[in-house]
């Protein structure tokens, strides 16, 4: 678990050293900022539902762009031989990487939230309730997004190509699922497995105040599923 952490914290003390964390920072308090000023107005619910709902949409292009570098950078600087001949074993490496640019991602979000959930406690008197479910699911859609981007960086030394890989990944579980569940050709109930499968379909019970067991493991199994692949990515990259 210390080999972890360690990895982890090496990893976020590298974001932190990037002038593109702060850019991104930078970037996405204003994205969430507009996003939250645009679909909240006076005489409105008190939410911050469609706030979050639309920050979901922005994941599937911010979180390939955190993961893209995680592992393919270490294949492409040659770094990433030191930390496989160290005593270090797959699992270590993708699970600190994971840890770190999940902790960059949670700064990332928590930051200009806290700041827009005063807006709206100051404008109004919200319910608590579902934005923090809403938050929390949030952190469980990075989260997955992350696990796909950091497998994709494990398959290629191209850093623009396991972005491009992490976004269709992503779209595919959400844009060309939602499509597909609903056309004419598709029964009722494999409509209904394909907007199970939708990580779109699932946070909108977390928006809506609801956490239940189901949802907490569709995005708990999809990220260690992700992780998994990632840590048999890169021991076959071992031997190569």
């Amino acid at each position: 678990m210390n080999r972890t952490l360690t990895i982890a914290q090496r990893e976020l003390m590298s974001i932190f050293s990037s002038p593109i964390a702060y850019v991104t920072l930078g970037l996405f308090a204003i994205g969430a900022t507009l996003i939250f000023f645009i679909s909240f107005s006076p005489g409105q619910q008190a939410t911050m539902r469609p706030t979050f709902q639309w920050i979901v949409w922005l994941l599937i292009f911010l979180a390939p762009a955190l993961s893209m570098r995680l592992i393919s950078e270490e294949f492409r600087t040659g770094t990433i031989e030191p930390l496989l001949t160290a005593p270090l074993g797959e699992m270590h490496i993708v699970l600190g990487k994971f840890l770190g640019a999940f902790g960059f991602y949670c700064i990332l979000l928590l930051a200009p939230m806290v700041i827009l959930i005063g807006v709206l406690e100051f404008a109004s008197n919200p319910e608590y309730g579902p934005i923090i479910t809403g938050f929390f699911g949030l952190l469980l859609v990075g989260g997955l997004y992350l696990a796909i981007g950091i497998f994709a960086s494990a398959a290629t030394k191209d850093q623009i190509i396991s972005f491009l890989l992490t976004v269709f990944i992503i779209c595919l579980f959400t844009v060309a699922l939602q499509f597909l569940a609903m056309a004419d050709f598709v029964s009722n109930d494999m409509s209904r497995a394909l907007r199970y499968v939708n990580i779109s379909t699932q946070y909108e019970e977390f928006g809506k105040g609801v956490l239940t067991l189901s949802n907490l493991l569709y995005f708990v199994t999809g990220i260690g599923l992700f992780l998994f692949m990632a840590v048999k990515v890169l021991e076959s990259r071992r031997w190569r």
